[in-house]
């Protein structure tokens, strides 16, 4: 039995409708924020952290949720805590040997291994804020010293995974002049570690996931960490009996880092989307550590006794423990690496950049 003409024209007006919203709404999908849908194949990265999730590692949740979700699943970026895939202090090897995708590191956990990144870890640099870092680590990291020493271990630098200026905490008698710290046992990374020599201090290397039982079983007198999320992050100060607030000893340098192998096969649209996500996941962290500092800074003071150090003996510390150990660092380094030239370039961008971003 022939259908009427009127269900007929109504079957081809559906395939029509049909065949139109196939082959052009279905590419160029637009999420509820307004991005479009990054068409690609299955990719799963592992991506190699320590600890917990904390407001360190905002910024890579943020990249990872935003990769998910705009290639529709495709893409995962795939985040392992508590060093699941590598010690803190491996991630570099497993980058090197293609063990994983992606990896955090800290440059003062082996410093021969990335001589040019060192620069940012010397202490008491002029890095104002969060902003003024931001400027100053990309600008190393995009020296060609800096890469080249990275592409030596199969890593590519992205971005760095920025950290706040360092304070100690401690047990036992709080210090109240810089004098006191004389014969401390601190936990001081990189050139932090140089400038506590430089006041009788004893400096020492402990990997944050271990920093709760060093000061807990007495094996360090203090711990110099990132102010403030760090101490509560690594819960340090549910066993702390005080904490400094403007010392600002200087901070170390953490970039998380890809394996050449792993990016050079990475499809060009996720390279891209990677390059777009770094200004926000870097305005995310800024705001996570913000928010940790104003629910600490209500709570500590109930429990632990805070430590302002006297201005002129900072400045004095400042004197001792900054610039001559900027200039030690510049002729330990001297023909192995452009070490004037990329602390030079420190100063200048950080100078530039506080224009901009210091009030």
């Amino acid at each position: 039995m022939r259908k009427p003409v009127r269900y007929i024209a109504a079957g081809v007006a559906a395939s029509a409708l049909t065949a139109f919203l196939v082959g052009v709404s279905t590419p160029s999908i637009v999420h509820a924020d307004g991005h479009k849908k990054v068409e690609g194949p299955k990719v799963t990265w592992r991506v190699s952290l320590w600890g917990k999730r904390r407001a360190f590692t905002e910024g890579l949740e943020h990249i990872s949720a935003e990769a998910k979700k705009r290639t529709g699943g495709n893409f995962n970026f795939k985040l392992y805590y508590g060093q699941q895939l590598s010690k803190s202090k491996e991630n570099l090897d497993a980058i090197s040997v293609g063990a994983v995708d992606a990896a955090l590191f800290c440059a003062s956990y082996h410093p021969q291994k990335n001589a040019p990144l060192n620069v940012l870890d010397l202490p008491f640099l002029p890095l104002a804020n969060f902003d003024v870092m931001r400027e100053v680590h990309n600008a190393v990291y995009a020296h060609p010293a800096a890469t080249k020493a990275l592409l030596k271990w199969n890593a590519v630098l992205y971005q760095s995974s920025i950290l706040p200026q360092y304070e100690y905490m401690g047990r036992g008698k709080a210090p109240a002049t810089v004098a006191d710290f004389k014969g401390k046992r601190l936990r001081a990374l990189g050139g932090m570690g140089r400038s506590a020599i430089a006041i009788g201090a004893v400096p020492t290397t402990v990997p944050a996931s271990e920093v709760y039982n060093a000061l807990a079983r007495g094996t360090v007198d203090a711990i110099g960490f990132p102010f403030t999320y760090a101490f509560s992050a690594y819960k340090v100060d549910e066993v702390a009996d005080w904490y400094t607030t403007n010392m600002s000893l200087g901070t170390v340098n953490c970039p998380i880092v890809f394996n050449k192998g792993s990016y050079a096969k990475l499809p060009q649209q996720y390279k891209d989307l990677l390059d777009e996500l770094k200004g926000p996941s870097s305005e995310i962290q800024k705001e996570a550590y913000a928010k940790k500092d104003r629910e600490n800074l209500k709570e500590w003071p109930k429990k632990m006794k805070a430590i302002k150090i006297d201005p002129a003996a900072m400045a004095e510390f400042r004197k001792q423990g900054g610039e001559p150990l900027w200039k030690d660092w510049v002729k330990e380094n001297e023909g192995k690496i452009p070490a004037q030239e990329l602390l030079d370039l420190v100063l200048k961008t950080a100078d530039e950049a506080c224009k901009k971003h210091c009030k």
